[in-house]
């Protein structure tokens, strides 16, 4: 399984896991409140969910509102399938949720899992958001001694674009820093769904959940998740 695949399918599971949804639902949810999978197709999200009903830990079912019903009579259209989660995919969730692994640390993983931080426990979101503030001051540290060899050969507007970079992950430090300063404190962050924070639209502010491409960048190590 690819790394964006296992991301997707632990998304889905974890949206399941608040009620069932169809695959228009699903999919309509994994672009607005996870924005890692804005561009994603339905030509992924299927397969994703057919492997997901083939490990049991989802179930199909016929859909049960009105327009459901009324859908087969009109133009031969079938009923919208529901996918519902079993006891035994809740279960495989909340064993993807306990995991602290480095993949936890990269850029799209991290976002999903933050994603779902009101449904994890105090200890694992503190071991995620440690992990991911190492993973990058140590990305950070890797920019500035690029930048440092190369910036008497690098023009105005690619030096700009490198310290724009360096500044973007610098934010999402800082960011970390105030979430794990709160965790520590016992402080659960409130905001609307699942306990997320209040999103400022302030590009870096605390509470905005860092999209991949915010820390552009020529020099930038390539280990963000594919």
């Amino acid at each position: 399984m690819s790394r964006r695949a296992g991301i997707l399918e632990f998304a889905v599971l974890g949206l399941l896991r608040e009620s069932p949804m169809h695959g228009y639902e699903l999919r309509k949810r994994l672009n607005t409140s996870l924005g890692v999978f804005r561009a994603f197709s339905y030509g992924t999200l299927y397969p994703c969910l057919k492997t997901l009903v083939a490990n049991g830990w989802l179930i199909e079912e016929p859909g049960h509102t009105t327009e459901d019903a009324l859908a087969a009579p009109l133009a031969g259209r079938r009923a919208k399938i529901v996918y519902r989660l079993t006891a035994e995919g809740k279960e495989h969730f909340e064993e993807l949720l306990s995991q602290t692994g480095p993949d936890a640390y990269e850029d799209e993983h991290f976002a999903a899992r933050f994603a779902f931080f009101g449904q994890t426990s105090r200890d694992v979101r503190m071991r995620v958001l440690e992990g991911r503030r190492s993973r990058l001051e140590e990305r950070l540290e890797k920019m500035s001694a690029s930048l440092a060899r190369t910036r008497e050969r690098l023009d105005d507007y690619t030096l700009e674009l490198q310290r724009h970079g360096m500044e973007s992950v610098e934010r999402e430090v800082r960011w970390l820093n105030e979430l794990i300063e709160s965790e520590r404190a016992g402080r659960d962050l409130k905001g609307p769904g699942r306990g997320e924070p209040t999103r400022d639209t302030t590009e870096g502010a605390p509470g905005v959940l860092p999209r991949p491409g915010d820390t552009p960048g020529p020099d930038t190590p390539g280990d963000t998740a594919t």
